[in-house]
């Protein structure tokens, strides 16, 4: 990982030392970018479309720029953030509005009650909106055993 973005984990890292609030975010971040890219892939741009008559949505820009910094950040965490993120487009495709707007209010709330509840700090991305990107890339790096680095393990 690039020193800027294991300066970005330790500050993530700091407001999710609760067990409790780290469980809620493996389960809420996930569904949180699935809403995300659900919802911006309702924004249609322009009517520009893809061969075979796919609208081009603010969903793929969104999408390649995140997966820009991923891989310029973390490039061997990249590809599984940037594979959930291309299977979030396909399955927001195929998932009526009612169940996203479902998912957004359940995965917020969670999200939030392991800070209220069980970690007694505000989420990291009110001080930095990059915050919104380390997320997903925390928990990777946990799941891979990347997090935290060998000689601060």
């Amino acid at each position: 990982m690039k020193p800027q973005v294991v300066q970005l984990m330790h500050e993530y890292a700091e407001c999710h030392q609760h067990p409790m609030n780290l469980l809620t975010h493996r389960l809420a971040i996930p569904l949180i970018m699935f809403h995300v890219i659900a919802m911006l892939d309702w924004v249609a741009l322009g009517g520009w479309t893809l061969s075979g008559g796919r609208e081009v949505t603010l969903a793929w820009p969104v999408l390649a720029l995140a997966s820009v910094w991923y891989l310029w950040g973390a490039p061997r965490q990249a590809p599984i953030i940037i594979a959930h993120g291309l299977v979030c487009l396909v399955v927001a495709q195929l998932t009526p509005a009612w169940v996203v707007i479902a998912v957004t209010v359940a995965a917020w709330v969670v999200q939030l009650a392991g800070h209220v509840i069980w970690e007694g700090r505000s989420p990291a991305f009110l001080r930095n909106l990059l915050q919104l990107l380390v997320g997903p890339l925390f928990f990777v790096a946990l799941a891979t055993g990347s997090w935290p680095p060998p000689e601060e393990s």
